[in-house]
């Protein structure tokens, strides 16, 4: 053999059974900083202590308000406040109280330890009120307006009306609640209309007649205004209507009289210029007009057609120290003819 060859290593020795438990207890052991000190132990306490006398006086406080406001309430039929023992709270109005225990009326919801209206059941109460006022009003109008419809209406009748509206399904199924808000609307309607008994006994209600005048018709107002103030009326408008045909007259007068002052200068230019053609040199043009053709000359033709417009130029005319009006055969028939005899067109030649 070799001198070097490699050395085998040596084995190392088994620990013993005793070694390992040892080793393991030593490594379970808790360290020394696990458990508090003296000082942080007392801390602890004095926390905890106060605590516990900060949880012990909120229990007696609390304990203490409820039992002072705990108190059970009175019952309905104690009715006199003198009556009232301390150990019992007074029953509130809307209220049913029955051995401690508080129940609201219908239509009224528990708030603590009141019992308010409820609004959603008023609310509904409200709105079928005013359908109810709707077709009443409506229907007096339309008496008052055109003779038909009817005045009063049965309570029963409106009662019974009251299940077709569609608000009611808002209340619910609660027969009790149903039944209280028609009682609620029957009270508001009372309220708002006139009732009466007829002579079988039978509870009536009409629209007031004041409220009915808002829910008839424009065209029955204007009526009816018409017919209440007819003597006024009539004598007004007699007196518009006379002041308005006289305003008329007056305009058509002076419109009148200014168109008649043109046309009487038309006819003066048209018979001097005709005089002055006429007294010209180898001239052949007469030196009269025949008076109808001038007319239709000088006419618009709807003005044609008013026999006082040209009848007025013609009295003009006829006045006229200038003119020379006569007759005259003009082909076979006999014209009226203006001559122009003025000195204005001597001065011209």
């Amino acid at each position: 053999m070799s001198s070097t060859s490699k050395k085998r290593p040596k084995p190392k020795p088994k620990p013993s059974p005793e070694s390992s438990l040892s080793s393991i207890a030593s490594t379970l052991e808790p360290s020394q900083n696990f458990f508090p000190s003296k000082e942080e132990f007392s801390r602890l306490t004095a926390v905890l202590a106060i605590a516990a006398s900060v949880a012990l006086t909120l229990n007696f406080l609390s304990s203490t308000l409820i039992n002072r406001h705990s108190k059970p309430f009175c019952d309905s039929s104690l009715d006199s406040l003198d009556f009232l023992p301390d150990s019992c709270e007074p029953c509130p109005s809307n209220g049913q109280c029955y051995q401690g225990k508080m129940e609201c009326l219908q239509g009224f919801k528990k708030r603590g330890k009141l019992c308010i209206e409820d609004g959603d059941i008023n609310e509904t109460a409200k709105k079928l009120a005013e359908r109810v006022e709707i077709r009443l009003c409506e229907a007096l109008a339309e008496f008052l307006c055109y003779g038909t419809g009817t005045i009063w209406v049965e309570e029963n009748d409106i009662w019974n009306d009251l299940d077709k509206h569609k608000l009611l399904e808002h209340v619910g199924s609660d027969n009790a609640i149903y039944m209280y808000t028609k009682e609620r609307t029957m009270e508001t309607v009372n309220r708002m209309l006139d009732t009466r008994t007829s002579s079988p006994g039978v509870k009536e209600l009409k629209c007031p007649d004041m409220l009915a005048e808002h829910y008839k018709p424009f065209s029955c107002r204007i009526r009816q205004w018409i017919s209440e103030h007819a003597l006024l009326i009539l004598p007004v408008c007699a007196l518009l209507v006379g002041s308005a045909f006289i305003l008329w007259k007056l305009r058509r007068r002076r419109c009148l009289s200014t168109r008649v002052d043109e046309l009487y200068q038309q006819v003066c230019e048209v018979l001097e210029e005709k005089a002055f053609m006429s007294k010209s040199v180898n001239s052949e043009c007469e030196p009269w007009v025949v008076a109808s053709r001038l007319r239709d000359r000088l006419l618009l033709p709807k003005e044609r057609k008013d026999p006082v417009l040209w009848k007025k130029v013609e009295e003009l005319v006829q006045e006229d120290s200038h003119v020379d009006c006569y007759p005259k055969l003009v082909k076979g028939e006999s014209k009226v003819v203006w001559e122009w005899q003025g000195m204005q067109a001597l001065k011209a030649l």
